[in-house]
């Protein structure tokens, strides 16, 4: 099993429970880990037998566009989406941060993790 890490992929969006956090929006930092078989890719070197990390952006930027109220629905999505979209992943794991969240203190970031194996094949 190889890993494949998009590391602190930065977004401005606006998730959140309160109206404030919906108006005005928030920076976050995305981080996804996905692993899978790349063994194939290592002696094809073609892009075919890989996990396409510009894939695997694309899902990050889109889920993320999309406004939840929970982090968890939005770690969800992703982690979902990558199985759907990416067979070849077996693994994957996301951390969504939220910077200086509002939350009454000084509070760098609030962050959310998931992470799950792959649906069992039914074929």
């Amino acid at each position: 099993m190889s890993t494949i890490r998009l590391k602190n992929v930065r977004i401005f969006t606006n998730h959140g429970c309160l109206i404030e956090e919906e108006k005005i929006g928030s920076d976050y930092l995305v981080n996804l880990t996905v692993k899978a078989d790349l063994s194939e890719a290592a002696k094809t070197d073609s892009l075919n037998d890989t996990v396409d990390y510009v894939h695997l952006q694309h899902i990050i930027k889109t889920e993320m566009a999309q406004r939840s109220k929970l982090l968890e629905q939005v770690g969800q999505r992703i982690i979902d989406r990558v199985f759907t979209e990416i067979p070849l992943v077996r693994k994957a794991k996301v951390s969504i941060s939220k910077l200086n969240p509002p939350i009454g203190g000084d509070v760098a970031e609030v962050v959310v993790t998931m992470s799950a194996s792959a649906p069992l094949s039914t074929s």
